[in-house]
């Protein structure tokens, strides 16, 4: 006989040999941050020319508060150790607000409010990555679309998600 005792005693034993999923704490910003994301002095040729350096692609994420796509990425997508392990390892990833308002230097050396960069790139929607290419030569001169090597512009299942990683990593 199941009695609410011995259900809930199940309950807790599984709960307490459960891998703990959501790691990503919710920020005062109200975006969700992973403790692997980049901490930044928010300048993209400089971010960009590091992660290069220490063997990684540079990726803007753009989320926004209150984003439900944002919450399942963060609770699905990269609670799966498989998929943050990969990401982690390969990328470093700058988490940006689509209507933010610290102020971000463009590769072309231009200052802008995150809202103001976002619609510069044409982000419209979140969540949003950018995938960049692995030097900052040239990139000045192009129009900021033409800056990016890929773009996931909305969220796919999971294992596409992980799929667009490892193709950039594998030089898309």
């Amino acid at each position: 006989m199941i009695t609410r005792r011995s259900l809930l005693a199940s309950t807790m034993a599984a709960v307490a040999t459960a891998p703990a999923l959501a790691k990503a704490k919710l920020g005062e910003d109200g975006l969700y941050q992973e403790d692997w994301y980049l901490e930044s002095f928010l300048d993209l040729a400089e971010d960009l020319t590091n992660a290069s350096q220490s063997g990684k692609r540079f990726a803007i994420l753009w989320g926004l508060r209150n984003c439900p796509a944002c919450r399942r990425m963060h609770e699905v997508h990269l609670a799966d150790p498989a998929i943050e392990s990969y990401i982690r390892n390969n990328f470093a990833v700058l988490h940006l607000n689509i209507l933010g308002a610290r102020e971000v230097t463009d590769f072309d050396g231009g200052k802008l409010s995150e809202k103001a960069l976002a619609k510069l790139y044409g982000i419209e929607g979140t969540p949003a990555i950018q995938f960049f290419p692995t030097s900052t030569a040239g990139l000045a001169a192009k129009p900021p679309k033409e800056r990016e090597v890929a773009r996931m512009a909305s969220l796919p299942e999971p294992q596409a998600f992980l799929a667009q990683f490892r193709a950039v990593r594998n030089g898309v």
